[in-house]
């Protein structure tokens, strides 16, 4: 067995059920990220436009100057499944979930593989050597290495798809200071005239040309944006709190994906579909301790109540109304309090109106004020001041 071959082997006995490799040679379809850029629809993600970004994601040697290969791995999470009621509990309002943040932080996870994978070839070839490792941390582009290093296409949806085991992939990356011997790119589009992707997306994000506008992606909206939601968007949102995973439960090659997951991902370390009123009940030290080693952490608190108080507001059912007004009177972050406004107006009944009526007077921020305001102007009604009350 040779070196490569041996690699390979390690990497799949840790877990991951993609491995290729492929060189560190330039990135001939860069210019279609820049283009993205341009258009501005990474959205608030400015990370992504510097200078030294830019660089290294059309030139992997950028990166590592010493770079010769680039070992590029999937690891399968569970794929998304329907929320099936099993008792009374089941009638509370339930939100939902990306399926790749049901088990632990990928980021911890698969960190410690990539570790042991390179302290695997150092031991083989007796010295240590060059090396760089990336788990959707630096300024890769990672898909089209993945696609160069034969592991599937870029389908419609943006994901890389394996022909074998779908699109329920966590990627990462090795830049290594040594000669392997390189896969053959995947070069086939499997997509054909299918747009299942592009027409069931919620929010329309999914662009013609394999890209997606990420200003209206769900995922973006609950994760990465750290402000106010779009009040336009917020409908499409139904029930997902953290993520989306539509465009992929809509894919054909999904459905007779093989199941075999990471055994890491096994055991869902938290739930899949949570229980809405429990999750904005939340404090700041709670959510800490439920969510230290989830990939939700990234959303902090204020930004996860932002997206339950959505989803609370999309389900337009009169028994959140009392928490959501106990929110909107008392909870410290304006972000979870306008949120928690917009959810009560678009339920809008009686006991609804009056919650916002009661906060009105009281709100001194004015971001929530205005939420206040539209919620309550859309029923016809205005502000009641503390002058009007007496």
């Amino acid at each position: 067995m040779n070196l490569t071959q041996s690699i390979k082997e390690h990497a799949y006995h840790l877990g991951f059920s993609l491995v290729g490799v492929t060189t560190c040679d330039p990135l001939p379809h860069a210019h279609v990220f820049e283009a993205w850029l341009a258009y501005g629809r990474h959205g608030e993600m400015t990370y992504l436009n510097t200078p030294r970004s830019l660089v290294c994601r059309a030139r992997p040697d950028e990166i590592l100057p010493e770079c010769h290969s680039v070992l590029v791995l999937g690891a399968r999470y569970p794929a998304s499944r329907p929320l099936t009621a099993k008792g009374k509990n089941e009638l509370l309002p339930r939100g939902r979930i990306a399926s790749y943040a049901w088990g632990r932080d990928y980021h911890e996870l698969l960190a410690a593989r990539l570790k042991s994978i390179v302290q695997f070839i150092e031991e083989q070839v007796g010295h240590s050597i060059p090396n760089r490792f990336y788990t959707d941390t630096g300024p890769i582009l990672e898909r089209e290495l993945a696609q160069r290093a034969g592991l599937g296409w870029i389908g419609k949806n943006t994901c890389l798809i394996s022909p074998d085991n779908g699109s329920y992939f966590l990627l990462a990356e090795i830049l290594l200071g040594i000669e392997l011997e390189p896969d053959q790119p995947f070069t086939t589009d499997r997509c054909g005239t299918c747009r299942r992707c592009i027409t069931s997306c919620p929010t329309g994000c999914i662009l013609p040309d394999r890209t997606l506008d990420a200003r209206r992606c769900i995922s973006y909206l609950t994760i990465e944006l750290k402000g106010g939601i779009p009040a336009e968007l917020r409908p499409l949102m139904d029930g997902w709190v953290f993520g989306c995973d539509v465009c992929q439960q809509v894919c054909p090659w999904n459905r007779f994906a093989s199941s075999e997951v990471d055994p890491a991902y096994d055991a869902p370390m938290i739930r899949s579909y949570p229980y809405l009123l429990d999750e904005l009940a939340l404090t700041a030290i709670k959510f800490n301790q439920i969510y230290k080693h989830s990939p939700i952490r990234r959303t902090k608190r204020r930004g996860f109540l932002r997206n339950i108080a959505v989803a609370l507001g999309n389900l337009s059912s009169p028994e959140v109304v009392s928490p959501l007004a106990q929110v909107l009177a008392s909870d410290p972050e304006p972000l979870v309090r306008a949120h928690a406004a917009w959810a009560l107006g678009r339920i809008g009944d009686t006991t609804a109106r009056q919650a916002l009526g009661n906060a009105a007077g009281d709100e001194n921020d004015p971001m929530v004020r205005l939420e206040i305001e539209n919620s309550l102007a859309k029923h016809g009604q205005g502000i009641i001041t503390h002058g009007e009350r007496l």
